[in-house]
């Protein structure tokens, strides 16, 4: 009986240790959890009280409200983890009382053959046995009662272990239960959001056609090129000018369009640091790769007739023929992919200008010579097809998807910071973008024919410009008479100049600046957008979308002065 009681009792206690030092879920992951939630119904008061930071606060409500359900999944789990222990608990517990009962027969047993081994004793029996047997039945008593004892005590702990579990399940219903209520408050939220920014989108983003023209015609008067096929860049660092007026503000726009496929000064600088050009192609458009085309098939070329398609290119003029070997050979097999694609393998004619890509017939020679046949037939390919392989002379740092700047995506195109590191600044973009050597990298685009022909602007035309946005905010139905005073009205209509934009602000309510003290730009590091512009000054301080900012800045600013992309800063003389 007692060698079966030991087998019991070893893996008893083996069990008992092991449910004794399970880890369980730490005290303080609650609370942490509780915190979190106290510091969404913070966030979410802020946003419910500031309207116009709503956007931004969106973002990391939802981020939160994220790692609290994640949590909440966590402790979910060291829950259901901990009722299985209680349960395996439950069925020890049953053994353990089992076992007891067995040791308080054993006692009773024990103490029954004591009182015999007296009894002996007075009949003459062999006393220094009856006292070693006696010794012997004694410390199985206290054994057998040093076991009762720890059963009772795992016993009581267990029991402290469930009211934990109960105590811990009823605050993370009430956490639940909140989490959920913030839940629903927050997808209100958001929809209220995005109705407000489909409100104002149909409000302000919605240029009048002939506004949209003018717009269009403004852009065209920069005379930026697509490519490099249009001849050397010509922006002018107008840092370097003076305007003769001070203080002075200036929007300068990283880049010139479109910043889809090929960047033109990225392959130059990607090629001085060392890289190849399937490296550089690679960097560029995603999920290619490279494949053998016969040089000598025949494509259409606009007033050339029929040519051999490398010598076809040999007369393309898209880069300067000095510039590394690398890059120029990533422009040849681009430039090559993109003949082959726009002419459908040959069976349509391929213009010569910039709306395809530049050819001037002939052969250009040099290193351009070299590169087209060190790749002789070479494009790139994508799912089985010829990738079209847009290319543009400088992104300003960042690229984009073909859908993100005119509506269908190709799957070949790509978001991507064109850096050679991180970047937290607008310095750190300076310093190291790919593209930082193109003229037009960094630049504040039109002019006016006095400032020393100059962006620069007075404060109280930077003051008419933010006044004509919040007019149109306020009033969507007024739009047509908010176009710039220097040029004529693109439809047809009177002109507000910058009194009676201040005047009918005052009459709907709102307080017109005449001078503008701070302009400051929020940007996506990760995608190169301007997210918002804030501005301060006499009237206090105000924040805008960075697209409707951007709109109106086009359409009020005087002669082709213009921000030219997503991304852009501004500068204060």
């Amino acid at each position: 009986m007692l060698r079966k009681l030991k087998i019991i009792i070893i893996p008893f206690f083996i069990i008992l240790y092991s449910l004794f030092f399970i880890q369980s879920v730490q005290a303080d992951e609650l609370s942490e959890i509780e915190k979190k939630l106290a510091d969404l119904k913070h966030a979410l008061q802020l946003s419910v009280s500031a309207t116009s930071p709503l956007e931004k606060n969106l973002d990391k409500l939802k981020t939160n409200l994220a790692d609290i359900r994640n949590r909440i999944k966590l402790t979910e789990a060291e829950v259901e983890r901990k009722e299985k222990e209680v349960a395996e608990g439950e069925d020890l517990l049953g053994v353990a009382q089992e076992l007891l009962s067995d040791k308080v027969r054993q006692i009773y047993i024990t103490s029954s053959q004591f009182y015999s081994q007296r009894l002996l004793l007075f009949l003459g029996k062999n006393l220094t046995e009856a006292v070693r047997e006696f010794g012997y039945q004694k410390k199985v008593i206290e054994n057998d009662r040093d076991t009762i004892v720890k059963v009772v005590l795992y016993i009581k702990d267990l029991e402290q272990k469930k009211a934990d579990l109960e105590k811990e399940k009823l605050r993370l219903a009430a956490v639940k239960k909140e989490t959920d209520e913030q839940a629903s408050f927050l997808a209100g939220e958001i929809e209220g959001a995005k109705k407000y920014q489909k409100v104002l989108s149909s409000q302000i983003a919605q240029l009048s056609t002939r506004q949209q023209q003018l717009l269009a015609q403004k852009l065209s008067s920069l005379g930026l090129p697509t490519s490099l096929g249009g001849g050397p860049l010509y922006c002018t660092d107008d840092r370097k000018l003076d305007p003769g007026f001070r203080p002075a503000f200036a929007f300068f726009t990283y880049g010139i369009p479109h910043r889809v496929g090929l960047n033109q000064y990225g392959a130059y600088g990607r090629a001085k640091t060392g890289q190849s050009y399937k490296d550089i192609l690679n960097a560029y458009y995603q999920g290619i790769s490279f494949e053998k085309k016969d040089p000598n098939m025949k494509i259409k070329v606009a007033g050339y007739g029929e040519k051999s398609l490398d010598d076809y290119l040999l007369g393309i003029y898209e880069m300067p023929g000095d510039w590394p070997l690398e890059a120029l050979k990533a422009q040849v097999v681009a430039a090559r992919s993109y003949a082959l694609a726009y002419t459908n393998n040959g069976a349509n004619e391929i213009c010569t200008t910039q709306a395809c890509q530049v050819y001037k017939g002939g052969n250009k020679g040099g290193n351009w010579e070299n590169a087209v046949r060190e790749t002789s037939g070479e494009v790139i390919m994508h799912n089985g097809e010829v990738v079209k392989a847009w290319y543009a002379s400088t992104f300003g740092g960042y690229s984009f998807t073909s859908g993100d700047v005119w509506g269908s995506d190709r799957g070949y195109t790509k978001r991507m910071r064109d850096t050679n590191g991180d970047v937290s600044s607008f310095t750190d973009l300076t310093d190291r973008a790919y593209d930082r050597e193109s003229p037009c990298f960094y630049a504040a685009q039109g002019f006016r024919t006095e400032y020393a022909k100059s962006a620069w602007l007075k404060v109280d035309e930077v003051a008419d410009i933010v006044n004509v946005l919040l007019l149109a905010k306020s009033d969507s139905s007024i739009q047509q008479h908010l176009s710039q005073t220097d040029k004529a009205n693109p439809d047809g209509t009177d002109t507000w100049d910058s009194g009676r934009v201040k005047n009918e602000l005052k009459a709907r309510g709102g307080t017109p600046y005449n001078s503008i003290s701070e302009v400051s730009v929020d940007w996506d590091k990760g995608t190169g957008r301007v997210t918002s512009v804030r501005v301060s000054g006499d009237a206090g301080t105000n924040s805008f979308e960075a697209v409707e900012f951007k709109n109106f800045f086009n359409l009020r600013a005087p002669a082709n002065i213009q921000i030219v992309g997503p991304l852009y800063n501004t500068e204060r003389k």
